[in-house]
């Protein structure tokens, strides 16, 4: 099904009573409507597509707007669905999700099947600027600050499985070698309990230069923070320590060390802060240890960055005459000086302030963007669509920070304990209010009978209270 520009319904003259289905609608999705419709967001997307030629006015079936496609990925953020089918499905169930989408009763939101087509058909460029959107967004709304910021990484676990990796030199199955081994000691019917037990025994371990997946070729072994080994994607973000919006989440492979991929993720993120109208863009950038190195503390400072890269505890002190046998005098006078400077700043009460907003907000990104969002384990393959599902789940984790700010509502769930705290308050002061009439009616007549209704009256507060949590 091809795409097109987003048109208002017609309304029709004969309607079905029994078509007549409405439901109140979801405050939530409707504020992040208003949102998105404040800002133009069909209008950009539509443009946008239409750039790419990729408009089928006219021809054959009828089109449908690329802004449902994006909607239909913010639900499946907020819905904690990390799989197309999954979103579809919802989108269908629900009819304030159809709402959302700009859909009624009588029409039939896309399948599974028409969202892969448009993310495969849809290139990367498209999600970013999408992206990019939203961060702009973020600023028009006052919400983006843009001058701080935590680059920090996660592992997100690929769709594809151990046993699905080969040897790169004879293609032989993982099983396959296990098994061979086993034959070698002797137990030439070892059965699948002993071949993971013997697994599990190994004290050399799989590598990617050896092993590769059947399924994904650009996933690499890695090792989950649980410790489990899996099949997995690197994703590294820079998070505004100011406002908690994500401003780059680049996507890699899961053996890129995380000092040779922090200078593209921050270059990303400078570019879409001023392109968001955060004049200068960046100024400092907040990492952990795993960042620390010469090359990386002289290359912040290089770029014009003030950096607080956390240093690692070592041993008696740095020698720095290989690295001026490899670089040369005056390129190792540069990197200690550049050292020296970030330990003085990070060392700092500015610095130390950093960096525990350092350890909140990226984390709290990638929480959200795995546990609440889905997409701890990908269901898509291929690292260019796994960067697309990135971007998109990123971005609608930005419009949550940007509601959070707006309304007091970052997500759908939030607002379901909010209505059950206000109503639990609005029992309580009704009792209240009835016992707070009783005892008045009480006191102006003590020698009144007091009926049997009275007295559940009165003890129905202290009951509630003490039942409550």
């Amino acid at each position: 099904m091809a795409m097109g520009r987003r048109r208002p319904a017609q309304q029709g003259l004969w309607i079905d009573a029994a078509e007549i289905a409405k439901g109140p609608g979801h405050v939530f999705y409707r504020a992040l409507n208003e949102v998105l419709q404040r800002h133009g967001f069909d209008r950009f997307v539509e443009e946008l597509i239409e750039k790419k030629k990729l408009f089928a006015d006219g021809v054959g079936r009828p089109s449908v707007p690329p802004g449902v496609y994006f909607r239909m990925s913010l639900v499946g953020y907020f819905e904690g669905l990390g799989s197309e089918r999954g979103v579809a499905w919802r989108c269908a169930d629900s009819l304030g999700l159809r709402e959302f989408l700009g859909y009624d009763v009588t029409q039939a939101p896309p399948d599974h099947s028409t969202v892969s087509r448009w993310r495969r058909k849809l290139p990367l460029s498209v999600h970013r600027k999408v992206f990019a959107w939203v961060v702009r967004v973020a600023r028009e709304e006052g919400v983006l600050k843009g001058r701080q910021v935590a680059v920090d990484s996660t592992t997100l676990e690929a769709n594809a499985a151990m046993k699905s990796i080969v040897r790169k030199a004879d293609g032989a199955t993982y099983q396959q070698c296990l098994r061979k081994l086993a034959e070698a000691e002797g137990r030439e019917q070892a059965t699948a309990a002993e071949l993971q037990q013997m697994d599990r025994k190994r004290k050399k371990k799989v590598s990617n230069r050896q092993w590769k997946s059947g399924t994904d070729p650009d996933a690499r072994i890695a090792r989950m923070k649980d410790g489990r080994t899996r099949m997995a994607y690197k994703v590294e973000t820079a998070v505004d320590l100011g406002s908690g919006v994500t401003l780059a989440a680049e996507t890699h492979t899961a053996d890129r060390d995380d000092r040779k991929t922090v200078e593209a993720t921050l270059l990303a993120a400078d570019e879409t802060a001023m392109n968001a109208g955060v004049a200068g863009g960046i100024e400092d950038a907040v990492m952990d240890k795993g960042y620390h190195s010469d090359a990386v503390v002289a290359g912040l400072e290089a770029r014009g960055y003030r950096g607080f890269v956390s240093e690692p505890k070592v041993r008696g002190r740095r020698n720095w005459k290989r690295c001026q046998r490899r670089f040369g005098a005056e390129e190792a006078e540069r990197r200690r000086r550049a050292i020296h400077a970030n330990r003085r700043r990070t060392r700092s009460a500015r610095g130390r302030a950093l960096q525990r907003k350092r350890a909140e907000y990226p984390e709290r990104a990638f929480a959200l963007m795995k546990r609440s969002g889905g997409l701890g384990r990908v269901h898509v393959r291929g690292r260019r669509e796994v960067s697309k599902k990135v971007q998109l789940h990123v971005a609608a984790a930005n419009l949550g920070v940007v509601l959070r700010r707006l309304t007091g509502i970052g997500t759908p769930r939030s607002l379901q304990g909010r209505l059950a705290a206000a109503l639990s308050a609005l029992l309580l002061a009704f009792w209240s209010l009835l016992h707070l009439i009783f005892r008045t009616h009480r006191d102006r007549d003590d020698s009144a009978p007091v009926s049997p209704s009275q007295v559940t009256l009165s003890a129905a507060p202290t009951e509630a209270l003490a039942a409550s949590p």
